[in-house]
């Protein structure tokens, strides 16, 4: 099999990058004073770190395969919502961090403000919908630096796996939210270089312009009559923006800030950046497919950085993937310790008491025993999101509007969200994306439109989206009147 790097190259700067991040984290660990400094440090985050911090984190190594990968199907739109999708969070916590600041000057997580508006029913949901899409988002992380490993080093998934979670549990378990923050830093100027790097050199590498190149071998990628562009586009907005909104990695952020100015800069800033960002990797899917129609389209992006083998840009890769994956790694692991810090009697009576750390600690690590499990079987990284994503898509509408609204009860809020989340799994595709369970299985596909059978992604997402706000404004319509 074809490979870019040697095994020991690949291993030698991985062991490099985990050491040095590994150090940081024992330098800084003593720094942590208590379970509330371990999950939102000091809340005295300036404006330079806060961004970096949510810039890092957000950017995870799903960034170097997923929208390059959407758009060789999805063409521009995918590219455009994807890009939106990523950045809107950022925007809507502009709006909601301040009010929830506000509510909870000592906050520590989401779940408590869902936990007083709508009571533990509500809460215990939200938790599961939570706690599944952070997994699922470790597991696509840790899958994605695995696969990154195998493509360029023939290196066998579990190795990458096992690697990049002792490194990250190493150092996150001991220095908590804080050193979270400061590696953070250091990855988000690796991410930024890079990725800048990778623009000038794959644009110069063309010998016409990338949009003549588009517009002459795969026009139909930029067409405005191309449905998939469309349909795509609404797609990963609503479920990137709306899983987004649930990230406990956001929220820590959110009530780590040391004021409402330096947190509303900083999100604004974050966000466009991660748009940028976002945007250029899909684009380079386009390019990609535009050079070579039978691309991969997991691997589009290396595709155009590594036709020449240049040892310079292969490490360059490495460095910009594992300080993606770190990034994102340890704000996951973190966020769900957080979680279950917090809520730990919610989930059962037994995780509480003086020492729940400990108790986080061993469910992490059995957490993080299953995603190696799962990681070593190279699963789509695509298809894990969006199954996470559709959890989530179920309750943003109703939690978030219930924020607003106290018309809408406890009781309701439970038979909304559950009502998305049948309506989307119903729709919601198999990983052929040619059935679901509702279409091809309980009915057969020849008794759906077309526009069903071949959008069925978009289908579900909007359903999960749509039940519950049309259950909601009637909902809200009937008290108005009453």
């Amino acid at each position: 099999m074809e490979t870019y790097i040697s095994v020991e190259s690949s291993l030698t700067i991985i062991t490099i990058i985990g050491l040095f991040f590994i150090i940081l984290g024992y330098l800084n660990s003593k720094k942590v004073t208590n379970n509330k400094n371990y999950i939102v440090g000091n809340r005295d985050e300036d404006k330079f770190s806060l961004t970096a911090s949510l810039t890092a984190s957000a950017l995870g190594a799903w960034v170097l395969f997923g929208p390059a990968s959407a758009a060789t199907w999805g063409g521009i739109g995918a590219v455009i919502g994807y890009s939106l999708g990523a950045a809107a969070p950022m925007l809507f916590l502009y709006n909601f961090g301040p009010k929830i600041r506000k509510e909870f000057p000592k906050g520590l997580t989401l779940t408590e403000f869902i936990k007083k508006r709508f009571g533990e029913g509500i809460l215990k949901i939200s938790l599961f919908l939570i706690l599944f899409y952070l997994i699922i988002f470790l597991i696509a992380e840790v899958t994605a630096i695995a696969s990154l490993l195998n493509f360029l080093s023939n290196i066998p998934l579990w190795i990458t796996s096992g690697i990049t979670l002792i490194i990250c549990l190493l150092y996150i378990l001991k220095g908590g939210f804080r050193l979270s923050i400061i590696t953070d830093k250091y990855q988000f100027i690796f991410i930024i270089i890079i990725i800048l790097l990778s623009l000038f050199y794959i644009l110069n590498n063309l010998n016409i312009s990338s949009l003549d190149l588009i517009n002459k071998n795969s026009p139909n990628l930029l067409d405005q009559k191309y449905i998939p562009n469309y349909t795509a586009g609404l797609t990963f907005f609503i479920a990137v923006a709306a899983t987004n909104l649930f990230h406990q990695g956001n929220w820590q952020r959110v009530f780590s800030a040391k004021d409402n100015s330096i947190l509303k800069e900083s999100l604004f800033y974050s966000s466009i950046i991660i748009f940028l960002t976002v945007f250029w990797m899909g684009y380079t899917g386009l390019i990609s497919y535009s050079l070579n129609s039978n691309v991969m389209p997991d691997l589009a992006f290396f595709d155009l950085l590594l036709d020449k083998k240049n040892f310079i840009i292969v490490i360059a890769v490495l460095v910009l993937a594992l300080s993606l994956t770190l990034s994102t790694i340890d704000t996951l692991i973190n966020a769900i310790s957080s979680l279950i810090i917090v809520n730990g009697k919610n989930i059962s009576q037994h995780i509480s008491g003086k020492d729940i750390k400990i108790k986080t600690n061993s469910i992490i690590l059995i957490i993080c025993l299953i995603v190696f499990i799962l990681a070593s079987k190279g699963y789509s990284i695509l298809y894990l999101f969006l199954l996470a994503d559709l959890f989530c898509c179920a309750g943003v509408i109703t939690i978030f509007y219930g924020f607003f609204n106290k018309k809408i009860s406890s009781n309701f809020a439970h038979f909304s969200i559950l009502n998305g989340l049948l309506f989307g799994i119903l729709f919601f595709p198999s990983t052929d994306f040619q059935s679901s369970i509702l279409v091809g299985n309980l009915i057969s596909a020849t008794l759906f439109n077309s526009f069903i059978t071949t959008n069925l992604l978009f289908i579900s997402f909007a359903a999960s989206i749509i039940v519950p706000l049309i259950m909601v404004l009637v909902y809200s319509l009937r008290n108005s009147f009453r």
